[in-house]
């Protein structure tokens, strides 16, 4: 049976992934409350690596409302590409330090899955910047991570929350879909100014 605690993360995070999808910036507000319960269960359960990632989307949940909002040049941020090369750079830099993370994680504490748990966490964070950049590439990386979790969090009995994670994944395909037709939208409305996209 979900602790109270556990229904409490799900419900408010499902919210805040539910907004991202939308392009909404709401998403940032619910996501700093969500990640607040989430870091706390993750400590409950020996998944401390998930407990330092909480930590790291509710200050960049604070980052990515404002770049959000503001953009690079005073403006709302248009969602936009990320280079192949650039984004294979990324992945393989949130690779290395997963391992890195992972070998410490399994000699200094008892975590549990670190290896897999240090993953999720390094994935996510490349996720969650690339999402604060409004970068169609995050919902690929999101994918990945979702894909992770759901095992992970099932085989802590965290039944609830790995359910939470499956829509997630279903989420994110949502999410690509519709960031894609946007930014077509973008580059339609850009042809029409006269603007080279």
């Amino acid at each position: 049976m979900p602790s109270n605690l556990e229904i409490a993360a799900n419900l408010i995070n499902l919210l805040a992934v539910l907004l991202a999808a939308r392009n909404s910036v709401h998403t940032w507000t619910l996501g700093v409350v969500g990640c607040l319960l989430f870091g706390w269960m993750f400590y409950t359960v020996q998944l401390y690596a998930d407990v330092v990632l909480q930590g790291f989307f509710i200050v960049t949940s604070l980052m990515g409302c404002w770049a959000w909002l503001r953009g690079a040049a005073g403006s709302a941020l248009p969602i936009s590409r990320t280079a192949p090369r650039d984004l294979l750079a990324m992945a393989l830099l949130a690779f290395v330090v997963a391992s890195a993370y992972a070998w410490l994680l399994h000699h200094f504490t008892d975590a549990y899955a670190p290896w897999v748990d240090s993953l999720v966490l390094a994935f996510s964070v490349l996720a969650q910047l690339l999402l604060m950049r409004r970068r169609l590439e995050n919902w690929f990386i999101w994918l990945l991570v979702n894909s992770l979790a759901v095992p992970l969090y099932a085989s802590r009995g965290l039944y609830l929350t790995a359910a939470l994670y499956l829509l997630f994944w279903f989420n994110a395909w949502y999410g690509l879909y519709c960031w894609r037709i946007e930014l077509r939208a973008q580059g339609r409305s850009l042809a029409v100014a006269g603007v080279p996209a």
